[in-house]
């Protein structure tokens, strides 16, 4: 151990290395913030194309490869990614095979944040750093002055950018004097003599490599951030603390320390979903042996360090660098074993016993989507479509029980108006957790439109209730209707059908084109339950109906008016955020 450590620290040198290692996490705390700031706007700004990206990975391998790299360039986690489509695959937006090759994309789109921290360890002339500060500043009057949320969202796109820089800068320098012999002296010494007993500045590597792995593997689980590892590693190296040998391992570690923010957040979730986040783990683990193997032997990875130092001279792009090749070529690997990668997955992670073939569960709101707002708005929508269904299913068993004189169905209509509430408080739960994220303004009228349509279609399932109730007052009152009453009844219905399915297509497609006929048919509605009105006192006054039955049809007639007037609330609360058609 170096003998500097045994002599006395001067107050002054304390203070330098307090204020120093006080830089450091700031630097750090800079760059995540700057890592997070950036990725959520950048989600916010193209939230839309982002789920056109994901729709595209449907489609084959290389498409997914490339849609998970974009994404990931986006968002700047390939963590962050990985959660997503552990969601998409926990609620059936995305199947277990189209998963895997987003995820292998995913790995690749994360090198983006190491080249842009790379970049920023670089000097001479004007440095990046300066140039992106004031990007940083630029982006701050964008946010504070722009009068769209567009102009907003790219003001701190840029300033997360500007952060990126100025937290590895801060991080550098101080890690750099905190280091530097002459400044420090016991510092510096314990720190390289600690790094040179397990194989860096030089030192040969053999039981070392697993430790580095581990290592890297380990903090990046902790801070849940492989760039802000990334980072640190190349701030060593740039220093001359470790060199590019000791640097390699611990990328690959970083690699598979990443899976552990996936790994918990699949914990609960379908089958699937824990197979989605298992197929990120194995990626990366076996890319990591694939790896280690070869690199093990000095000769190896020196001719593959010698190689990146002879046209790249910086050390923290050669870091960069190895980073992408990793995940490129493990990715060339393993891609055309995608559909092993599923068995194993499938294998070590088994169906419980009785689950459903596949291990395939109902479509749930996963609240993993809240951080992808645009995609949770998406499975929102989904989700009131199905309550819309089932509201809609009951009104027409109500009216069934009510002309039949048939109670038959009460238990199935009881169970799906409790399946109803349920819907209407687990959905309007995930729109509030909705409003905590940050939103665009198109999404945040879609979500003012979300809530009053849960209302509306809750309203719906009162009035089924209504008639139903109208059915058990006929059946123990012996209530009958004229045949002129019963076509009557019919043609409401007729239109209600019509007025339905117009509405149900214009609020999943988000498509104004069908609302004339909705006007048409609800003005129907308004129509018919005047003159239903009318019929009724023509038929007591000729006493071909009695009171009773009167009194049930007059408030069926006005039941089923609403429920024409609630569905043409739904399609009018489109007009506030569909884009306008012809």
């Amino acid at each position: 151990m170096n003998s500097v450590l045994l002599a006395p620290l001067a107050f002054g040198d304390v203070l330098s290395i307090v204020n120093n290692f006080l830089l450091m996490l700031g630097g750090i705390a800079a760059l995540m913030v700057g890592i997070n700031m950036m990725g959520s706007n950048l989600e916010k700004a193209a939230g839309r194309h982002m789920r056109r990206l994901m729709a595209k990975a449907t489609k084959n391998r290389f498409l997914g490869v490339a849609t998970g790299a974009a994404v990931t360039a986006l968002v700047t986690s390939s963590g962050a990614t990985t959660v997503m489509i552990v969601g998409f695959v926990n609620v059936g937006l995305m199947t277990l095979t189209q998963a895997v090759s987003v995820i292998m994309g995913a790995n690749i789109g994360t090198t983006v944040t190491a080249f842009i921290t790379a970049i920023s360890t670089t000097g001479g002339g004007i440095q990046a750093v300066a140039i992106f500060a004031f990007f940083a500043f630029v982006g701050v009057l964008m946010n504070m002055f722009g009068n769209k949320d567009i102009i907003k969202h790219i003001g701190l796109i840029f300033a997360g950018l500007g952060l990126i820089f100025i937290g590895m800068n801060t991080m550098s320098r101080s890690m750099a004097t905190l280091l530097d012999e002459s400044s420090n002296p016991a510092i510096a010494g314990a720190v390289k003599d600690l790094f040179a007993a397990i194989g860096g500045e030089g030192g040969e590597l053999s039981w070392q490599i697993p430790v580095l792995f581990v290592l890297g593997a380990l903090l990046t689980g902790l801070v849940q951030s492989s760039a802000a590892v990334t980072a640190i590693v190349m701030s060593l190296a740039s220093t001359g603390v470790v060199d590019m040998q000791f640097a390699i391992f611990v990328i690959l570690g970083t690699n598979l320390g990443t899976c552990a923010v996936a790994l918990l957040s699949s914990l609960g979730t379908s089958v699937n979903a824990r197979r989605a986040a298992f197929v990120h783990f194995s990626f990366n683990l076996i890319g990591g042996i694939i790896f280690i193997i070869p690199l093990s032997f000095a000769t190896v990875s020196g001719a593959l360090v010698s190689f990146l130092q002879s046209f790249i001279p910086n050390i923290a792009i050669q870091i960069a660098v190895f980073h992408m090749f990793f995940n490129v070529v493990t990715t060339v690997i393993l891609l055309p074993f995608q559909k092993y990668l599923v068995k194993l997955a499938e294998f070590v992670v088994r169906d419980k016993k009785g689950s459903s073939k596949g291990g395939e569960e109902d479509e749930t709101l996963d609240m993993r989507l809240l951080k992808t707002p645009a995609i949770a708005i998406g499975q929102a929508r989904k989700q009131i479509i199905k309550m819309g269904k089932l509201a809609f299913s009951n009104y027409k068993l109500s009216l069934d029980m009510l002309l039949s004189g048939d109670l038959g169905q009460l238990n199935a209509f009881a169970e799906r108006e409790k399946h109803i509430n349920e819907y209407n408080h687990y959905i309007n739960s995930f729109l509030v957790k909705l409003t905590l994220e940050p939103l665009s303004q198109l999404d945040e009228k879609k979500l003012s439109s979300f809530y009053h349509v849960t209302s509306d279609l809750e309203r719906i399932g009162d009035y089924a209730e209504n008639i139903v109730e109208y059915a058990q007052t006929a059946v123990k009152d012996k209530i009958t209707f004229t045949d002129h009453a019963v076509e009557e009844i019919r043609e409401m219905d007729l239109h209600l059908t019509e007025l339905y399915k117009n509405v149900e297509m214009t609020f999943e497609a988000i498509n104004l084109n069908y609302m004339p006929i909705i006007d048409r048919e609800e003005q129907a509605t308004d129509d018919l339950c005047v003159q239903m009105q009318q019929s009724h006192l023509r038929r007591l006054n000729e006493n071909r109906c009695t009171p009773e039955a009167g009194a049930v049809f007059l408030q069926l007639a006005l039941n089923m008016e609403r429920i024409g007037d609630h569905m043409k609330n739904i399609a009018n609360s489109v007009k506030d955020y569909a884009p306008h058609t012809k």
